[in-house]
């Protein structure tokens, strides 16, 4: 498959990707404010938001560390941190 102008690699390469590692700053989520709103996982660009037992939490091989779900969220249980690596 030829790729367009503009494409890194053809569609559906994301899974294989994991983009992590490019992350400077990591969401935490405190779970005791959370209300369970979704709203992180709806703003989240990667889709690497998943609910578990109504607690939602990031994947951290493909989150990039944008802020937005942070940024978004209406009770501000979500915080952004410098990663240590």
């Amino acid at each position: 498959m030829a790729l367009r102008i503009g494409c890194a690699a053809p569609p559906g390469q994301a899974q294989e990707n994991k983009t992590g590692s490019w992350r400077v700053f990591k969401p935490e989520y405190d779970h005791e404010k959370c209300t369970s709103c979704g709203m992180c996982q709806l703003i989240c660009p990667e889709g690497c938001v998943h609910e578990h037992d109504k607690k939602f939490s990031p994947d951290f091989d493909f989150c990039k560390g944008c802020g937005l779900c942070a940024a978004e969220c209406p009770v501000d249980a979500i915080t952004m941190h410098k990663e240590e690596k």
